[in-house]
């Protein structure tokens, strides 16, 4: 089981994580969206496509962009669609 932790809350939990580039893409039914607000950042990956970020608000803290998703990725990416990944201020263990 991953547990992403932010500020001492856990923001997502889960046993079906999808490893990609060493980062663990949490499925959209273990996220606790309470805490993510979309956020107007975009970049774009050359093989997996338009990323959109999200803010994260946890005990009294905020972190701007500090996870990402892919809504529409390019087929090698197709595993993440929808999945969020964290940037290192939030702690996955």
């Amino acid at each position: 089981m991953k547990t992403a932790t932010f500020n001492g809350v856990t923001v997502a939990e889960s046993d079906a994580t999808v490893v990609v580039e060493g980062n663990h893409y949490f499925p959209p039914d273990s996220i606790q969206w309470a805490h993510l607000s979309k956020s107007e950042h975009h970049t774009r990956c050359p093989w997996k496509g338009d990323a959109s970020y999200y803010t994260i608000s946890a005990g009294g803290q905020t972190e701007e962009n500090a996870a990402w998703t892919y809504e529409a990725p390019f087929d090698a990416a197709a595993e993440i669609k929808d999945h969020i990944a964290f940037y290192p201020s939030v702690t996955v263990s």
